[in-house]
């Protein structure tokens, strides 16, 4: 056996016998990583499973197609982040930030699925750690196994013992496998532990969920190859400051990459917030200026949100722009439409700008309900808490058509608003009879300007 020195790209997992500063693959710079590799070991080639017989190739008029029947996890928001459920064979990653409860959901999930075997492999963790947990959440699952271990091969050794329905690695990043001769957490043992979980899921027919850590720009930890390894990458996001805990969807092969779930943490464990519109929405005594509601879509679910705003005077020589879940560059442009199309002079004022319950929302049929709120604010005019807004705003001061408008005036009156502005464009072909809720159509911000406050 020889040992040498291979340097890996972090983002597209190239390797190089020396160190370069730009990836000639992908182009990235400074993703360039040493490490110590030993070659010339005997046995099969890396990533290879012991499992199954090799596939053949076959027309495509020659594949049976069979109807995948995925498996109910408990859960509707995991579920519905999923598109249905788990699909057999899936490889599932999930990951997200130090203590905001990715192997707290994947437990609890594993402890709700009565009459299924599950095996929870914990790397990080030891079986009585586990079981605290486990007592704390509520054990409804007799048949969860607890295995400590971070061998591949033993792992797989275990699966063809017990034969689980479902398998989750806690985490992916402290596998290793005996293929490669490098520390766990390494590139080249993330990658190859990745690649022989793939292969068991394959071939076993049985769904891994991996967990992983990421890194501190935000990304998951290892290389850039291993999110497109699996069938499903889910971001668990979340503010240590709030309750609320954000599941979305990154990459689904098997359903939509654009939904979103919704949990609260509590002491045991995470609750399932089914209807976020009335937990995002604060609850106020009186009107207040500078908050205005807004109706969005994440993925096909539609959900209000309150969007507020405080517009001040600039105490120091150059005015502050602040924008907390919401993109500061847009708010930079949404702010010089108000300043060239409608008149108002903010370019001397402090705009900050709140999405409350730490939300991070790209959808832009929020921007007129940003308008509302920093109008509301510069000019200390309450807009009440009844009325709701879903369009987008232009360059030219114009109020575009955002899709989905039904679903999002649905969920405004089954709410109990009492109004909601739209584009005007949206409004052609709306069935406004079908809706208890008042619908203003409005074509430019002079027009929202003057249905909001006269």
């Amino acid at each position: 056996m020889k040992t040498k020195t291979i340097f890996f790209c972090r983002s597209c997992g190239n390797e190089s016998p020396k160190w370069v500063g730009k990836c000639p693959s992908c182009g990235e710079w400074n993703s360039y990583a040493e490490e110590t590799l030993v070659t010339g070991k005997a046995g099969k080639p890396a990533g290879q499973s012991r499992y199954g017989e090799r596939p053949q190739p076959l027309l495509v008029k020659d594949i049976v197609s069979e109807k995948e029947t995925r498996i109910n996890l408990q859960s509707t928001e995991l579920n519905r982040v999923l598109g249905g459920g788990l699909v057999p064979g899936s490889l599932v990653l999930i990951g997200g930030e130090p203590g905001i409860g990715k192997s707290t959901l994947m437990l609890q999930v594993a402890l709700a699925l009565e009459n299924r075997k599950i095996l929870y492999v914990s790397g990080e963790e030891s079986q009585q750690q586990i079981k605290m947990r486990a007592e704390r959440i509520g054990i409804k699952n007799e048949n969860c196994y607890i295995l400590t271990e971070t061998d591949t091969q033993q792992i797989i050794h275990h699966v063809g013992q017990l034969q689980p329905e479902i398998i989750i690695i806690d985490s992916i990043q402290t596998l290793h496998t005996e293929q490669v001769e490098a520390t766990a957490g390494s590139i080249s043992q993330i990658r190859e532990s990745a690649a022989e979980m793939n292969k068991l899921a394959k071939t076993t027919h049985i769904p891994v969920v991996l967990i992983g850590h990421i890194t501190k720009d935000g990304s998951i930890a290892g290389p850039k190859i291993l999110e497109h390894m699996v069938d499903a990458v889910i971001q668990f996001e979340g503010d240590r400051h709030y309750g609320f805990r954000i599941l979305r969807a990154v990459k689904n092969r098997f359903g939509s990459a654009s939904e979103l779930g919704i949990f609260e943490m509590h002491a045991n464990g995470l609750r399932e917030v089914t209807n976020p519109s009335e937990i995002l929405l604060s609850q106020r005594e009186e009107n207040v200026s500078g908050v205005a509601i807004s109706a969005m879509v994440e993925g096909l679910r539609p959900m209000l949100i309150e969007t507020q705003a405080l517009v001040s005077t600039a105490a120091y020589g150059t005015p502050q722009r602040s924008g907390t879940g919401f993109d500061l560059r847009r708010l930079n442009m949404l702010l010089a439409v108000l300043e060239k199309r409608a008149g108002f002079r903010l370019s001397s004022k402090d705009v900050f700008l709140n999405i409350a319950g730490g939300l991070r929302v790209d959808d832009p049929a929020i921007d007129m309900a940003v308008i509302a709120a920093i109008l509301s604010s510069a000019e200390d005019i309450p807009i009440s808490s009844k009325t709701a807004f879903a369009a987008e705003v232009g360059l030219s001061g114009e109020i575009r058509a955002v899709n989905r408008i039904e679903a999002r005036i649905s969920e405004a009156d089954k709410l109990g608003f009492e109004r909601i502005f739209i584009s005007k464009f949206n409004s052609k072909g709306l069935d406004q009879h079908k809706f208890q809720i008042e619908i203003v159509p409005v074509t430019s911000v002079n027009k929202l300007f003057a249905g909001l406050f006269g």
